[in-house]
C-alpha cells in the first residue's frame, strides 16, 4: 500500500528595522514590529487559519485516516503567540486529534548546524521543550532548518538521541535512486532518513497555478493518478512544503483549498493512505544508505546552501556572528540571549544573496538589494557585538573562555548532584518522621 506523508513548515523571522550606522551604540532595539505584525497577520488570515480549519475538517471527515506533520520554528511560535494566538489554538486542536505530528528543529531557524554544534544542539533541545509545552508532544523526528543535512549533521543528530530525520531527496546525492523509499545514514546506520519527493511537492508549491505549465490545471484526481502510477515497490511519497503554500503562495482563488479537500478521497479510492513521518519510519525498513559529504537543502536547483552562504557578504556576516557564540553562551542577560536567537535566523543571510536576485530570492526580501540587506544586518550585528564585548571583552581570549565555560558546566553538574542528594535526604527524613508518628 502506498502512503503519502504530508509535512508543512511554518517559519517567520523577526525582521530588522532600518538600522543605520549612527544608531550603533545608541539604539539596542533592532526589530520592525509594524512589519512583523502586519506580515504575520496577513499570512495567518490568508493561510494558517483557513488551512488549520481545513485540515481539522479532513481529519474528522475521514475519521483519523488523514494525517499530516508540522515543523514550526521557535521564533515563529513567539510571533504567533503575540500577533495571532488563534493560529496556536488551531494547531493545538489539530494536535489533540492524534493525527498530527510535530517535529523539532532549530529554535531560531538558524544555520547553527553549519558552524556551531553546541548551539545547534541547544536550539534543538529548546525547540523540543517548546513543542512539548504548547502541543503536549515530545518530538521524535528532527528536521533541520531548510532541510539542511550532511554526514556531520547526522552525527550531531545521533549524539542528541535522534534516530529519525527528514531531508531533501537531492538528485546529485540519490543519482538513479528514488526518493520514494526509507533510507539510512551511511556513517550512522541507526539514523533513518525520509526524503522529500521534489517533483510532486513542487507541483503543488510552485506549479499549481502556473498557466504556462503543460499540466495546468492540476486536479486532485490527476495528481493522485501520478502517485498511483509510480512503481509498485515505491511505497512512500513525501510531500514536504511551506504551509504558506495553502492560501498565500497559492492564493485561495487558485483553488488550492478545493484541491486539498478533494485529495484524500481520490487517494483512498486508489488504495493510497496517509501517515506521519514517525509512523512511516517505525513501519518501513531502510532499503539502503546514503552519504552526504557536503550539506544539501531543499532550496534552488542545486539543493545546496548557496542561498545563504554563497557569496563573500554572507560568509563574512556568518563568520562574524558565530565568532562570538562562546561569549554569548557565558552571558545571563535575557535580552542579549533573545537578540542572539533572532539574529541567527537564516532569512537574514538569504536576503544578502546575489544569486538570482532579479528572480525568486528578491520576492521575499524587505530590502532593495543584497548589499542593503548586508549593510543593515552588519550595523545591527556591530551594536550587538559591542554589547557582548562590554560584558566579555576581547582581553579575555578563547582559551580563557573555554576554561570558564568548563568550570561553569562542572558547577551546574555538581549543583544538580547536590540537589538530588538533598532530595534523597529530605525523603529519608520524612520517612523517619512518619515512622515516629506511627510509633506514638
Amino acid at each position: 500500500m502506498k502512503t503519502i506523508c504530508f509535512y508543512f513548515q511554518i517559519h517567520q523571522p523577526f525582521r530588522l528595522k532600518r538600522y543605520r550606522f549612527f544608531n550603533i551604540g545608541r539604539d539596542h532595539y533592532y526589530y520592525d514590529d509594524y512589519s512583523n505584525e502586519d506580515i504575520l497577520q496577513q499570512i495567518a488570515g490568508r493561510s494558517y487559519i483557513p488551512a488549520n480549519r481545513m485540515l481539522l475538517d479532513l481529519i474528522r471527515q475521514y475519521k483519523g485516516k488523514f494525517k499530516v506533520a508540522f515543523s514550526i520554528s521557535g521564533v515563529a511560535l513567539e510571533q504567533l503567540e503575540i500577533y495571532s494566538p488563534e493560529v496556536i489554538d488551531g494547531l493545538r486542536e489539530l494536535a489533540r486529534t492524534g493525527n498530527v505530528e510535530f517535529l523539532t528543529e532549530t529554535y531560531a531557524h538558524s544555520l547553527a548546524s553549519l558552524a556551531d554544534p553546541e548551539e545547534f544542539k541547544q536550539q534543538v533541545a529548546m525547540q523540543a521543550e517548546r513543542i512539548k509545552m504548547l502541543f503536549d508532544q515530545t518530538p521524535t523526528v528532527l528536521r533541520n532548518t531548510e532541510l539542511i543535512y550532511s554526514d556531520d549533521i547526522a552525527d550531531m543528530a545521533c549524539e542528541m538521541g535522534y534516530s529519525k530525520m527528514i531531508t531533501e531527496g537531492a538528485k546529485h546525492i540519490l543519482g538513479w535512486k528514488s526518493p520514494n523509499y526509507l533510507y539510512q545514514s551511511q556513517n550512522r546506520p541507526e539514523l533513518k532518513l525520509l526524503l522529500k519527493n521534489s517533483r510532486f511537492s513542487d507541483d503543488i508549491t510552485y506549479r499549481f497555478s502556473n498557466y504556462n505549465w503543460s499540466e495546468y490545471p492540476l486536479t486532485a484526481e490527476k495528481f493522485i493518478s501520478w502517485i498511483a502510477d509510480t512503481p509498485q515497490e515505491e511505497q512512500v511519497i513525501n510531500l514536504f512544503m511551506n504551509y504558506e503554500t495553502l492560501g498565500n503562495l497559492q492564493p485561495s482563488y487558485t483553488g488550492i483549498f478545493e484541491f486539498m479537500k478533494a485529495l484524500p478521497r481520490f487517494a483512498f479510492d486508489q488504495g493510497i493512505g496517509f501517515a506521519t513521518p514517525s509512523e512511516i519510519m517505525d513501519v518501513h525498513k531502510p532499503v539502503g544508505a546514503i552519504s552526504v559529504p557536503t550539506p544539501i537543502s531543499w532550496t534552488d536547483e542545486e539543493r545546496d546552501v548557496g542561498a545563504w552562504l554563497g557569496n563573500t557578504l554572507q560568509k563574512g556576516a556568518f563568520k562574524l556572528l558565530y565568532d562570538i557564540a562562546e561569549r554569548v553562551r557565558l552571558c545571563t542577560d535575557r535580552r542579549l540571549k533573545q537578540d542572539w536567537l533572532y539574529l541567527q535566523s537564516s532569512d537574514h543571510f538569504y536576503y544578502m544573496s546575489t544569486k538570482h536576485f532579479s528572480g525568486g530570492h528578491s520576492n521575499f526580501s524587505p530590502y532593495e538589494s543584497p548589499y542593503d540587506a548586508f549593510n543593515n544586518y552588519m550595523n545591527v550585528l556591530s551594536d550587538f557585538i559591542g554589547r557582548i564585548k562590554a560584558q566579555y571583552p576581547d582581553t579575555v581570549d578563547n582559551e580563557e573562555l573555554n576554561s570558564l565555560l568548563t568550570t561553569i558546566r562542572n558547577q551546574e553538574i555538581e549543583i544538580k548532584r547536590l540537589e538530588l542528594e538533598l532530595k534523597k535526604v529530605i525523603g529519608r527524613n520524612e520517612e523517619k518522621l512518619v515512622v515516629k508518628q506511627k510509633d506514638k
